[in-house]
């Protein structure tokens, strides 16, 4: 069992390099660059909602956070190694203090999505009226709307002049997700990851069985917060710019939209959601005649009305049948054959 999980580790990862490889030969690293993050970005929650039973409208607030922790960390400290440490740490921490006052306080669901949303919008306003010259953080200005440029980019860790851009930065970014994926992957299929999906499906039952619930929520809360937190990170470098648009109540609602349309309940479906719809966006922002908002509306009705499990879960019904039909004819054509040869 444990050699047919290295031999299954061994092939994917074969295949993430072929991907890794070809893509570029199609697309422009720049742009596959965003896609990859929001894929980051789209496991985060994934994770918490899909696996967890936690609908958090707040993983807007921990992406921007992870952004501008690095911004401002990188400033002061002009090196990127420990300000990429530092916007994981703090979304974690901070999604953390969130979770636990929210499961402790035996909130519903309703109310932990509403205040996770108020949370984000909190995030938005207030950095929207740091304008002033009096919002710094050590040297680093605020900048209100207008964010905070001019920062330390992904550098070598040690070697501040060297740094991680373009070609680079693509490659590196598509090393931490596929990293990502499989310590999330080997945290879904650890006692800790059965426990979380059990509490997804009965959380009644499962605390009944001994379980700490509000604990285990917290703590997978936590670690959607630092995945989250480290896509900001990566968006910074990337961008170049932090602003408060990354708390945006649109941003909110597109990282739901993208697991609603990849999937929930799946390890690739947010992943391949965010980066297809965040590639529709890219070829919307080309043009002037549709709306980007109406058409992720628009997207988001048909998927819930026609493919509500999203559409891995699809592929994956469709390829079970199509398999299904097979076995099922192999043994009508033996027995036909059987027939005709003892006729």
């Amino acid at each position: 069992m444990r050699d047919f999980s290295i031999q299954r580790l061994v092939i994917s990862l074969a295949i993430a390099a072929v991907v890794m490889l070809l893509l570029p030969l199609g697309m422009n690293t720049f742009v596959l660059t965003p896609l990859l993050i929001y894929g980051l970005l789209g496991m985060s929650l994934g994770l918490i909602w899909g696996f967890g039973g936690i609908l958090c409208f707040g993983q807007a607030a921990f992406f921007g956070l992870g952004a501008y922790v690095y911004a401002i960390s990188a400033i002061n400290i002009g090196e990127s190694t420990f300000p990429m440490l530092l916007a994981i740490l703090i979304p974690a921490v901070f999604a953390a203090i969130l979770g636990a006052m929210m499961f402790y306080g035996r909130l519903g669901d309703v109310y932990l999505g509403v205040i996770t949303l108020v949370v984000t919008l909190i995030f938005f306003k207030f950095m929207n009226s740091t304008a002033g010259p009096e919002y710094v953080i050590g040297t680093a200005r605020l900048g209100g709307f207008n964010g905070i440029p001019g920062f330390q980019t992904l550098n070598v860790p040690g070697m501040a002049d060297e740094y991680i851009y373009g070609d680079s930065l693509y490659y590196v970014t598509f090393v931490i997700l596929v990293l990502v994926y499989w310590l999330v992957n080997g945290l879904l299929q650890s006692p800790f990851g059965r426990i979380a999906i059990a509490i997804r499906e009965n959380e009644q039952r499962a605390s009944l069985m001994g379980y700490d619930i509000r604990a285990r929520k917290t703590t997978l809360f936590a670690i959607g917060g630092a995945i989250a937190g480290l896509a900001g990170a990566l968006y910074a470098n990337w961008a170049e710019i932090v602003t408060p648009g990354l708390f945006s109540l649109g941003q909110t609602a597109e990282i739901i939209i993208w697991c609603i349309v990849g999937g929930l309940g799946t390890r690739l479906g947010p992943i391949l959601g965010a980066a297809g719809l965040g590639y529709l966006k890219f070829l919307l922002g080309q043009q002037a005649f549709l709306d980007n908002a109406i058409v992720m509306g628009l997207i988001l009705v048909l998927f819930v009305l026609f493919l509500p499990k999203g559409l891995i879960p699809a592929i994956e019904d469709i390829w079970s049948l199509s398999v299904g039909k097979r076995r099922r004819r192999r043994p009508a054509r033996r027995r036909k054959r059987r027939a005709l040869s003892n006729g």
